[in-house]
């Protein structure tokens, strides 16, 4: 897939999964509709996202994941995807918001 292709493709589930405008009127980055895509997608998107942007970025895009972007039912399909499919070392747990204070 060219360039264009991938953006294509990504644009298309942006308009798709993210039905919020993002805050100060610039399109959603391209990570935010990969995790987006990979927490909600039908499993025909998630064959076309894999082809689209490869495994690589979709662990990448999992590793540097913000809390609440994929939740625990989603994390645990895809890590166990991509840690048989590319060897990558992903955490158990996808990144959650802590509520508590740190201790001084």
């Amino acid at each position: 897939m060219t360039t264009n292709d991938v953006s294509t493709v990504i644009a298309g589930f942006g308009q798709k999964y993210l039905w919020w405008k993002p805050p100060g009127g610039q399109p959603h980055p391209d990570d935010r509709v990969i995790a987006q895509t990979m927490n909600l997608g039908t499993y025909d998107d998630i064959l076309l996202l894999e082809q689209a942007v490869g495994k690589a970025r979709l662990v990448e895009v999992m590793l540097h994941a913000e809390p609440g972007w994929i939740s625990d039912r989603s994390w645990e399909f895809w890590r166990g995807r991509l840690s048989f499919a590319t060897g990558a070392a992903i955490p158990d747990k996808a990144p959650r918001r802590s509520f508590h204070a740190a201790a001084p």
